[in-house]
């Protein structure tokens, strides 16, 4: 076996390669626009990488065939939130054999301890934690679109090597045909119209103006987490504009208590429903077909990325009266009949109290784990947030 840095045209071709051969019989995996994965190693493209560093490999086995891969990246802030530093690795995928990977987590270990790391996080992505992050370990299905799928077999890969679940992403699925309940809709109505709140959807004309209250939100709302760091703008901005062919206006919200943003609440339609049939190539024709089954509504789901609330209203019901804005709303959506709520982690239980208290169902579970360099040093998991 042999581990070739990702440095050319010919060597990305091999890279993309690896899931293609993995899956092949895998009807429920849904290959990840080739563009994206890219655009997520270029310093021009990914805000991480204004203070980060990244890296990736493949691997091949004697006959040149690619086995594997792995990307290995840092963040020089972010990475000493943590209780050592601590980088990642990520679009982590291998064949069945524990030492193709363990050649894999081997290289990326290294290269992040020539950097002055002392752990690794993964299989995460180097940006927010929203899209690609985790390991799949329940609710082998397609997934819905940001959300990682892997083989079985690979809890075994990162277990035998030595990593440990740093904490537990859950999924929920709403099934929308259904009512909310009763009680639900008498409190989210009740606040809603309360004078001193107001509620706005996201537009592009007014871009910038949301992408900072995303940010003041979202620094308020997390700042409590042990592990938190400040949300870099730009980031949102790169994501705004890279989704912009698959994100809706009204699927995005806003709240505001005299004036100053309290909450927000973002989803996107599950791309992936029409992603399944393009293989991973955005080719003209295959944007063509994005655009045409967007309109077709061929999409019937929608996934609920991220929703923050500023601690001072966490128990106001703010979040009650976001989804009966967003509700009137989709009610022109009639084909969207579920909606996924994802993701929840485990040191979270407020999320995971909403998720159910809405109806949401427990669906999936992804693992994000964690390998410390010094195998003497205690494992800790992730703190809950009080």
């Amino acid at each position: 076996m042999k581990i070739i840095e990702v440095v050319d045209k010919s060597t990305k071709k091999l890279f993309h390669k690896v899931p293609q051969l993995i899956y092949k019989n895998d009807s429920n995996w849904i290959a990840p626009l080739e563009v994206t994965v890219d655009e997520a190693f270029d310093p021009n493209k990914n805000s991480f990488l204004k203070k980060g560093e990244i890296i990736r490999w493949v691997l091949v086995d004697e006959k040149s065939t690619p086995i594997g891969r792995i990307g290995a990246f840092f963040h020089k802030e972010k990475a000493h939130a943590a209780d050592q530093p601590t980088g990642g690795c990520g679009y982590f995928e291998c064949i069945d054999n524990q030492d193709a990977a363990n050649l894999l987590f081997d290289t990326a270990r290294e290269w992040l301890k020539s950097k002055g790391m002392e752990a690794m996080d993964g299989p995460v992505n180097p940006g927010e934690n929203y899209v690609n992050w985790g390991l799949l370990v329940k609710g082998f299905m397609p997934q819905g679109y940001g959300m990682p799928y892997n083989a079985e077999y690979y809890l075994s890969l990162f277990e035998n090597y030595g990593f440990k679940n740093y904490f537990d992403q859950y999924s929920y699925h709403l099934d929308l045909t259904k009512p909310f309940p009763a009680r639900f809709w008498k409190i989210a109505e009740w606040i809603a119209k309360k004078p001193d709140y107001s509620f706005e959807h996201f537009s592009f004309k007014n871009q910038e103006k949301f992408v900072q209250d995303f940010v003041k939100i979202y620094d308020k709302a997390w700042k409590r987490h042990g592990h938190f760091n400040e949300l870099d703008p730009q980031e949102v901005r790169d994501f705004m504009n890279g989704a912009k062919m698959i994100l809706e206006e009204e699927y995005i919200w806003f709240a505001y208590h005299k004036g100053e943003p309290i909450a927000l609440f973002g989803m996107v339609p599950d791309v992936n429903q029409v992603f399944q049939k393009m293989n991973g190539k955005l080719t003209p024709l295959n944007i063509l077909k994005l655009l045409w089954y967007r309109k077709s509504k061929v999409i019937t789901r929608a996934r609920i990325l991220i929703m923050g609330i500023v601690p001072e209203f966490q128990k106001s019901g703010i979040e009650s009266a976001i989804f009966w804005h967003m509700d009137k709303k989709m009610a022109k959506r009639k084909h969207v009949t579920e909606l996924e709520l994802s993701w929840a982690g485990d040191f979270n239980p407020k999320i995971i109290s909403l998720y159910k208290s809405v109806g949401g169902v427990h669906t999936k579970t992804h693992y994000t784990m964690r390998y410390l360099f010094d195998r003497e040093k205690p494992f800790k998991r992730a703190t809950v947030i009080e």
